[in-house]
């Protein structure tokens, strides 16, 4: 995908170090959002990630009819007027997600609970990204959606109404299915419940009872939602903690690079997030929680990171979901450690904004890596450095392009990674940041953007 926007990125000029504080947590940012502007009264919001992705949910409620106020110059701290769960407005036009798979898939819910109909679409990537796995369910429910290939690709277009709880069963382990069929659940007759196949990130759970709905979990993994007809705007603002995900592509440079410390402020560490640390703890990663505490219903804790020698590792399945986003960047590390990596049951990978597995394969090879693609994961063997001076696609994939700046901090040569723009999506001062504590990485110059 042709996104523009290439990252020259090398090997770092000496450790790094220092204390950073990464943006907020995309995924609650989404989901704050949300819950706010179907609440009855004004909620504050702070630490809110601007990035591209989290702007497209704010204006889509926007078309619909919620004030946003926007409290500073830099986006992260906002003020949000509900309109309630039955007061937004039929948009005027197609509501763009851009490409956000958390917003649209997420919205779905929401908008099947509607008395109107409609569409919504997105960029050229999120286009090919599959739609069934919420479209049935909401069909079930009661919901109309119409769309390329029977709703399965966006644009679709959703006609809401009346919907009658269901029991779903989740093939897949998604908090983006599962969210979707909790929100819809928010509209619907009965007591809606949701079952996975592995337990997956629980920012719905926690942050619908902030705004008065409550959430069962049981202890068969059973979540359960019964509908109390409304929300309401919490007396105390909304805390976004920092983003484990863009913590990790530093903590993983850290980890490499050799006579590094840096300390990353007021990371998320809920479990359900937590499997990146997981999995690089268990390649002998030298990482430390400070200073462990809440914001809102969610633990953080401040991180120290220093150099290490990693080792492979056969990841353990069940920390596979609680690490997807991550592992693009876990790639790298394994790239770089001694001994073999295996990542197995992770077909999850080829549905994200690139076919993530394919992609890295590709860049990692390209770069010097020895890495070979299976269908639900790779098997990496490690090297003490990559030979680098490779030009490499990120396929307008902002993790990807990130991941590959963080390997180029030990290869031999820099590293050119095009269609990298996206890192705005998540990460606008991705850059910024690497270049604060060390990282050999900026943008290219017009005479050096071509493949």
């Amino acid at each position: 995908m042709n996104v523009g926007g290439t990252l020259i990125a090398g090997p770092a000029a000496g450790p790094l170090s220092g204390d950073i504080t990464v943006p907020g947590d995309k995924s609650m940012s989404h989901r704050a959002v949300m819950l706010a502007s179907l609440a009855d009264g004004v909620t504050e919001i702070h630490g809110f990630l601007p990035g591209e992705d989290n702007l497209a949910t704010a204006k889509m409620f926007m078309d619909m009819g919620v004030n946003i106020d926007w409290l500073n110059d830099e986006k992260t701290s906002l003020r949000i007027h509900g309109v309630g769960l039955h007061g937004l407005k039929a948009p005027d036009h197609v509501l763009d997600a851009g490409n956000a798979g958390t917003c649209v898939r997420l919205m779905t819910g929401i908008l099947a609970g509607q008395r109107f109909a409609s569409t919504v679409t997105g960029d050229a990537s999120l286009c090919k990204r599959p739609m069934k796995r919420v479209v049935d369910p909401i069909r079930r429910m009661g919901a109309t959606v119409d769309g390329t290939e029977d709703g399965n690709f966006l644009p679709i277009t959703i006609s809401g109404g009346d919907l009658h709880a269901i029991h779903h069963i989740s093939e897949v382990a998604s908090a983006q299915v599962k969210s979707c069929v909790l929100l819809a659940g928010l509209y619907a007759d009965g007591d809606t419940k949701v079952n996975e196949p592995k337990p997956t990130r629980d920012h719905t759970e926690r942050m619908l009872p902030l705004f008065g709905q409550p959430v069962d979990v049981a202890a068969d993994g059973t979540i359960t939602l019964s509908p109390t007809d409304e929300l309401k705007a919490p007396d105390a603002a909304v805390l976004i903690p920092a983003d484990p995900s863009s913590a990790c592509f530093f903590a993983v440079a850290a980890s490499l690079v050799e006579g590094s410390d840096i300390t990353l402020n007021s990371i998320g560490i809920n479990p359900r997030r937590d499997g990146w640390r997981r999995v690089i703890n268990g390649m002998g990663a030298n990482l430390k929680l400070d200073h462990e505490r809440a914001v809102g219903e969610e633990p953080v804790a401040d991180i120290r990171v220093s150099s290490g020698g990693l080792h492979g590792l056969h990841v353990d399945p069940n920390d596979v979901p609680d690490a997807i986003d991550e592992f693009p960047v876990l790639f790298a590390a394994a790239a770089l450690a001694d001994g073999e990596f295996i990542l197995e049951n992770a077909e999850e990978l080829r549905v994200k904004e690139s076919d993530r597995i394919a992609a890295m394969a590709a860049a990692l090879r390209a770069a010097g890596a020895d890495i070979e693609e299976r269908r639900d994961g790779a098997i990496i063997h490690g090297l003490a450095a990559l030979s680098g001076n490779a030009d490499v696609d990120a396929h307008g994939d902002h993790r990807i392009a990130m991941a590959m700046a963080v390997a180029a901090q030990r290869a031999r040569a820099d590293i050119r990674i095009h269609n990298a723009a996206a890192i705005a999506t998540s990460f606008p001062n991705f850059v910024t940041l690497a270049q604060s504590i060390g990282m050999n990485v900026r943008w290219a110059d017009d005479n050096e953007m071509s493949l």
